[in-house]
């Protein structure tokens, strides 16, 4: 334990209570828990910033905060950006963490707006748009655990060889900030400001505006909608009166922002239970459609009531397939998809003549697609309207979601209907994600090193054909950490969560019923649990 260290740390920092709370910790000489809270600066990468609410640098706090927003404004100095705009959820600690910025960005000269309340972070991607900022900054966990908070960072300026339009940063700019971060040494030190303009809602109301025009032929679904406890509700009900649908009936218990989020383990519309009041919800009220958004409403959710199994969540792909198919039928523009996501998008795109394109994980990578129509993540993230936000965004994707059920409804079907059509083009496309979360991220990366050091030959009976490290690519692609490996025609990918201590596996199987892809899945499913353990 360095103990001049954690002084210094404790002098510098400008919150009384974290400064307290270390305080204690090291007069009561409390090794293990210092020790964790002096773990390192928290990683500053392409999602960020993104840890649980704690004192030290190894946590979210204000010191942390300031000081990666210092680093910000230095970045932003060195290349004659001027302006930021500062957006938040209704997370412990994001009214504080933005007050703390727009104070560091301001008293460095930089020209800062601030939204004027907890809004979804598609409305700060789009207020950097509408505003011409260079810089955008969401204090946001999204969809992690209560006790987290983070710290997303959009550009709209060509930089570092990127012409960034309102997009979240991709490398090398994420390592250039954080280089910037290493160099502040005292935040005290760092001037402040007050002079901020805190935003009406012009920036708001375009946003609503643009995206209700994607809803264009209302009718009479019934629609349940939870906003998971986050900030969605309020953008989502005024999306859908601007476009003249009605008003989704709404989960009450999940209805209103609590950063608290009593009702649901993780508040994550993919995680089990986290959206069974939606679908107790459906059922009461003999609704048609359910849709979730996370927490900060960038992720969308969708749950059917499937003639063969019953009221039960699309997978991402499932939904990322039926957009797709629906906008590909008449937007002529780009398409794509992660790596990690299927392969159906592609085959559709082949099957209406439309150019598509794989990215690595992440938005940040989609939105760099020029003249994009539509693109998603298996992790239920959708863009179909990039002209209004450069990013994932999960209230667009549900007047999409509400317009395309309306449509089938007008020909007597449901959007199950339309899902076994498109089987009937592509095949039948099953996917699955595993995940496996660790107490230390290292472990990740022994399961990573353990299959490329001793790769498998056969998994669940299934002849490995082929791995393509995907570190030393060989799809054109950057490197990244991971593994994709080919059983036949089944694909395996493995790697690291890129927010969260997880091991993530994504699996999909093509066959031509459902039955032989579940039957393959149930198969495979235990093995490769084993696998990565």
């Amino acid at each position: 334990m360095n103990r001049v260290e954690i002084e210094n740390w404790i002098a510098d920092d400008p919150d009384p209570k974290t400064a307290a709370e270390l305080q204690n910790l090291l007069d009561s000489n409390d090794e293990a828990a210092l020790a964790k809270l002096f773990n390192g600066f928290l990683t500053f990468g392409t999602a960020g910033l993104r840890g649980p609410i704690a004192p030290g640098p190894s946590g979210m706090n204000r010191a942390v905060v300031g000081r990666t927003a210092a680093a910000i404004a230095q970045y932003m100095k060195q290349r004659n950006l001027t302006s930021a705009v500062i957006g938040r959820d209704a997370r412990y600690g994001s009214e504080d963490f933005t007050r703390e910025s727009a104070e560091i960005l301001s008293g460095a000269g930089i020209e800062v707006s601030v939204l004027p309340r907890p809004l979804p972070t598609p409305v700060l991607a789009h207020a950097v748009k509408k505003l011409g900022a260079h810089v955008g900054i969401m204090v946001t966990a999204s969809h992690n655990p209560p006790m987290d908070n983070g710290y997303k960072v959009y550009l709209n300026a060509e930089v570092d060889g990127i012409n960034y339009q309102g997009s979240q940063i991709i490398t090398p700019t994420d390592k250039l900030i954080s280089a910037e971060i290493d160099k502040i040494t005292s935040l005290k030190s760092q001037p402040r400001g007050n002079k901020w303009q805190n935003l009406n809602d012009e920036v708001f109301d375009d946003y609503v505006a643009r995206t209700a025009t994607i809803g264009k032929t209302p009718g009479k679904l019934k629609i349940v909608y939870t906003a998971m406890h986050g900030v969605g509700l309020e953008t989502v009900q005024a999306v859908f009166k601007k476009a003249g649908f009605n008003q989704p009936i709404l989960v009450e218990e999940q209805a209103q922002p609590d950063p608290d989020f009593p009702t649901v383990s993780f508040p994550n519309p993919e995680e089990p239970g986290a959206i069974d009041l939606s679908l107790a919800k459906a059922k009461s009220v003999g609704a048609d459609l359910v849709i979730a958004n996370d927490p900060d409403a960038d992720r969308c959710a969708a749950a059917i009531n499937d003639p063969k199994h019953g009221w039960r969540m699309l997978k991402g792909d499932e939904l990322g397939i039926l957009l797709g198919d629906w906008i590909a039928r008449t937007n002529n523009g780009n398409y794509g998809n992660s790596i990690v996501s299927s392969s159906g998008l592609s085959k559709i795109c082949k099957h209406y003549g439309r150019n598509f394109q794989e990215t690595l994980t992440g938005f940040k990578y989609l939105a760099q697609i020029p003249n994009l129509a539509f693109a998603y993540e298996e992790a239920i993230g959708y863009s179909v309207d990039s002209a209004t936000v450069s990013d994932k965004d999960g209230v667009s994707a549900a007047i999409a979601l509400a317009q395309l059920a309306e449509e089938l409804a007008v020909k007597g079907q449901t959007i199950y209907d339309r899902l076994q059509e498109i089987w009937k083009i592509i095949g039948f496309h099953a996917t699955e994600q595993i995940s496996i979360r660790v107490e230390n991220i290292k472990l990740v990366g022994a399961v990573l090193d353990k299959f490329r050091n001793n790769p498998p030959k056969e998994i669940a009976g299934f002849q490995v054909t082929s791995i393509d490290d995907l570190a030393n690519p060989t799809n054109g692609l950057p490197p990244t950490d991971g593994l994709r490996i080919w059983l036949g025609d089944i694909r395996v990918i493995v790697r690291p969560s890129g927010t969260e201590p997880k091991l993530k596996c994504y699996i999909e199987v093509i066959s031509q019923t459902e039955e032989q892809a579940l039957e393959k899945l149930a198969t495979l499913r235990g093995p490769l649990k084993e696998l990565l353990k």
